[in-house]
């Protein structure tokens, strides 16, 4: 979980890779709406929100049992509770992705997401930066992030 720009993505999938589990791309959830308006530069409030996340919580519920890895965004506390929501509190494992806000700007304007650079601001001040979670640097190269997270992958 984090910003766009954070890694999600990279990392949720390599993680997938690595470890045989499932990978969802919590974008994949957005509607055309949500997509468009940010696509116009437009940050998203939680009424927006709110439907997409109900809908990746209900998507989770049927992978309950299976080992999947989510890339969300999850910015605020009601929106991880949301995610979690009818979930064995053990079956979720909360990874914060945070690096320095001039790293994100720019993997932002390198790639092409629906998501323009513009709106990283109002994510980073949307975000509340949880207290539950493994925090990684994710500046640091995949592999060594995803060597961190190997020691909590086995309590799960």
């Amino acid at each position: 979980m984090g910003v766009s720009g954070c890694g999600k993505t990279t990392l949720g999938k390599a993680l997938a890779s690595t470890y045989n589990y499932t990978f969802l791309e919590g974008d994949d959830f957005h509607s055309q709406e949500n997509k468009k308006k940010m696509n116009n530069g437009i940050p998203l409030n939680d009424t927006d929100r709110f439907p997409w996340l109900k809908q990746i919580n209900a998507c989770l519920k049927n992978h309950l049992g299976t080992n999947t890895v989510l890339a969300c965004s999850a910015l605020k506390k009601k929106y991880r509770q949301l995610l979690s929501n009818d979930l064995p509190h053990d079956s979720i494992l909360w990874v914060y992705l945070d690096t320095d806000s001039t790293v994100l700007q720019k993997r932002m304007e390198e790639r092409t997401h629906f998501m323009p650079p513009g709106l990283l601001q109002s994510q980073l001040d949307t975000l509340e930066a949880p207290k539950e979670s493994i925090k990684l640097n994710s500046s640091l190269p995949v592999r060594q992030m995803i060597k961190q997270l190997k020691p909590y992958l086995n309590e799960h």
